[in-house]
């Protein structure tokens, strides 16, 4: 067993969320934050997400066992001191986390992990600089990973192997779906699978193929069904008595005339602004927060449909 002290950095949403998982986990989890009323507020709304998770039966311990290993700090130094990994979330502004693992690298232990939840921003643009640069890398998630267990680890050119093969432990350990993404791209995988995806949705409605309710249609109700349990892979694999080589020679050429014949989406204010429109038709926009929830609901009665089907075998 790797060492069990977390310090989360940012008790925004997605530092509240890494640190449930940690800790419903049995790690021990010190959170801080530079602002003085998040941090106040981040312990009432762990337990309230934590309570959530419970009504689903996605928890095994009581509400206050989880919560009790969470703990508020109000210095950085205090939060990092013993820690085990750093889970980095501040902005999404390269000179502050920059200065940040510089505050990092000077305040833990020699081993200690230092990752970053960037969902954008390379490990190269803020630990160049570093003496213990070799120890740092991304761990992006999904936000809420409490909800999402994908996380996707990815090195700078001097991270050492090793840090991440005890990385891709550790997150293991914590209940998570660590992938390791080979050398730094930007968007890493999941936000460019996303990316093609919401960019050929978005062209097909700035081109009048269909109503964006529709295209939700698509995929909701046609190829996340699939993808909710396999990847695209496994899925042309199996859409082929012979797999993927047969599905490449069935329907490889319809895939290629559909790549020639795509148009890139430019993310015109134009077809924004009418997307917009079509979107408060049906959901107003004080009502978003509340859509949120309903979807973070959804994401806990999927995930115990599958803790159950696990268990079935």
């Amino acid at each position: 067993m790797q060492g069990r002290n977390v310090a989360v950095i940012g008790s925004g949403r997605i530092g509240r969320a890494w640190a449930i998982v940690f800790a419903r986990n049995g790690f021990t989890v010190r959170i801080h934050d530079a602002s003085a009323d998040m941090l106040a507020g981040a312990i009432p709304a762990i337990r309230a997400s934590v309570e959530d998770l419970a009504s689903f039966g996605l928890i095994d311990e009581a509400v206050d066992t989880i919560v009790a290993r969470i703990s508020a700090c109000e210095t950085l130094a205090q939060a990092v001191a013993d820690a085990d990994l750093v889970q980095e979330n501040i902005a999404e502004v390269v000179e502050a986390k920059r200065a940040l693992f510089a505050d990092l690298d000077r305040l833990t232990k020699p081993d200690a992990l230092l990752a970053s939840s960037t969902s954008g921003l390379p490990a190269s643009t803020f630990t160049e600089e570093l003496a213990g640069r070799a120890r740092c890398l991304v761990a992006h998630p999904v936000n809420p990973p409490s909800l999402v267990p994908l996380v996707e680890l990815c090195g700078a050119p001097w991270t050492a192997p090793h840090t991440l093969e005890r990385a891709r432990a550790l997150y293991e350990e914590a209940g998570q779906k660590p992938v390791i993404v080979n050398r730094e791209i930007s968007g890493f995988l999941l936000n460019r699978l996303q990316g093609a995806v919401l960019d050929e949705a978005l062209s097909l409605y700035e081109q009048g193929y269909a109503s964006a309710a529709d295209l939700d249609t698509v995929m909701r109700d046609g190829l996340a069904m699939r993808w909710s349990f396999m990847g695209p892979f496994e899925t042309i694999d199996l859409n082929a008595p012979g797999g993927v080589a047969d599905y490449a020679s069935r329907y490889g050429g319809t895939y290629r005339s559909i790549a020639a014949t795509r148009t890139p989406f430019h993310w015109s204010d134009e077809t924004l602004t009418r997307l917009d429109a079509e979107r408060r038709a049906v959901l107003d926009r004080d009502r978003i927060e509340e859509r949120s929830r309903w979807r973070d609901r959804r994401l806990m009665a999927l995930l115990a449909h599958r803790r159950s089907l696990e268990e079935k075998g």
